[in-house]
C-alpha cells in the first residue's frame, strides 16, 4: 500500500493499535482518535514519531481533521462483553453517532471508509458456518443487543452512505481475534484463560464447554483488513479463522501450553451467549485472496509469552 494519510478511531484499542503500528511501518501518516474508555495509551508507539498524531477525543462529537485524508477507519467501540455491558450507552452511541460522524468526515474529505463490524451481527446463529448472506439471529433487546444491534445499524448506515452518496466504503465483519496487546481484564476467553492459568487459578468455563469459537491471530486479521481496504468491495466481508474449537478444548490447550496445574470450574452460560461461531471466508478468499495462516497453537504460544511479560511471571 503506497503511503497515505489515515484517520483511525479507536486506534489505542487492541486491533486498532496493531493497525497503527503496521501502517507506521509502511510509512503512512496516522491520526488516532480515541477517548480511551477501553483503549490504552501504552498500546501506541512512543511519542516523537512525526507521522503519528494522537487526539484524545470522542468521535461521537463533530470530528474535524485539517488537511487531506485518504482513509477513515472506524474502529472505536467497546468490543468485549465485559466492556460493552459496562458501557452500554457509549457502545450504542459510538456505533451510531460515531459512525455517522466518521462517515461525514470521509465524505467531506473524499476519503475511503472502512468499518470494523463484527461476527456478533449474526447473534446466536442457526446456521454454521456463517456466511455474509446469513441475516442472523439476534435478540434486539437482550443484554448483548447494545453491541449486536449497534453494529447492525452501523453496517446499514455505511451502506446507505455508499448507495446515496457514492462513498467508497468497506465493511469488515471481524470474528474472534487474539494476540499480544489484549488487556488481562478484557473479559474475552483467551486472555481470561491465559491469565488464570499463569496465576494457577481455575479456568472459568461457561456452560459445559462444548460451545465453539474460531480464533484468528491478530497479524492475520491485520493482513485481511489491509487487503479489504485496497479492494473495491463494498458488501460486508467475513474476516476470521474458519477452524472451529470447543471452549473446553481451548482451556485444555492453554493449560498445557502454560504448564499449569489449573483445573476448570463450570458456570452457567451468559444470556444470549452464542453456541457456535465459525466464519465462512469464501468471499475473502475469492475477492481478497486472503485466508489466515497462523495455527492456533502457535499464536497462543506468542500470546502466552506476551502475558508472561505483562504479568512479570
Amino acid at each position: 500500500m503506497k503511503a497515505v494519510r489515515i484517520v483511525i478511531t479507536g486506534g489505542a484499542g487492541f486491533i486498532g493499535s496493531h493497525l497503527v503500528r503496521r501502517w507506521l511501518n509502511e510509512k503512512n501518516e496516522i491520526i488516532v482518535v480515541d477517548n480511551f474508555i477501553t483503549g490504552r495509551p501504552e498500546n501506541l508507539p512512543a511519542a516523537g514519531n512525526g507521522r503519528l498524531t494522537v487526539m484524545r477525543y470522542d468521535c461521537c462529537n463533530f470530528l474535524y481533521i485539517d488537511g487531506h485524508v485518504d482513509y477513515v477507519a472506524h474502529f472505536a467501540s467497546p468490543a468485549s462483553p465485559v466492556d460493552y455491558m459496562r458501557h452500554p450507552i457509549e457502545t450504542l452511541l459510538v456505533n451510531s453517532l460515531g459512525t455517522w460522524r466518521t462517515l461525514g468526515l470521509a465524505r467531506a474529505k473524499g476519503a475511503k471508509y472502512i468499518l470494523a463490524s463484527t461476527s456478533e451481527v449474526y447473534g446466536d446463529p442457526l446456521v454454521s458456518p456463517q456466511s455474509e448472506y446469513y441475516w442472523g439471529n439476534v435478540n434486539p433487546v437482550g443484554v448483548r443487543s447494545v453491541y449486536d444491534e449497534a453494529k447492525r445499524f452501523a453496517e446499514a448506515l455505511v451502506m446507505a452512505y455508499h448507495r446515496q452518496h457514492g462513498l467508497s466504503t468497506r465493511i469488515a465483519r471481524i470474528f474472534n481475534t487474539y494476540g499480544p496487546g489484549m488487556r488481562p481484564d478484557d473479559g474475552r476467553v483467551i486472555p481470561t484463560f491465559i491469565c488464570q492459568a499463569l496465576r494457577g487459578e481455575p479456568l472459568t468455563v461457561h456452560g459445559d464447554g462444548t460451545q465453539t469459537r474460531s480464533f484468528c491471530y491478530i497479524d492475520d486479521l491485520v493482513d485481511g483488513i489491509e487487503k479489504l481496504m485496497m479492494a473495491d468491495v463494498h458488501e460486508p466481508i467475513n474476516l476470521g479463522n474458519p477452524n472451529e474449537v470447543r471452549i473446553i478444548d481451548l482451556a485444555n490447550l492453554i493449560i498445557s501450553l502454560v504448564g499449569s496445574k489449573s483445573k476448570m470450574v463450570f458456570k452457567p452460560l451468559p444470556e444470549d451467549d452464542p453456541k457456535q461461531r465459525r466464519p465462512d471466508i469464501t468471499k475473502a478468499k475469492q475477492l481478497l485472496g486472503w485466508e489466515p495462516k497462523v495455527p492456533l497453537e502457535e499464536g497462543l504460544k506468542w500470546t502466552v509469552d506476551y502475558f508472561k511479560r505483562l504479568l512479570s511471571l
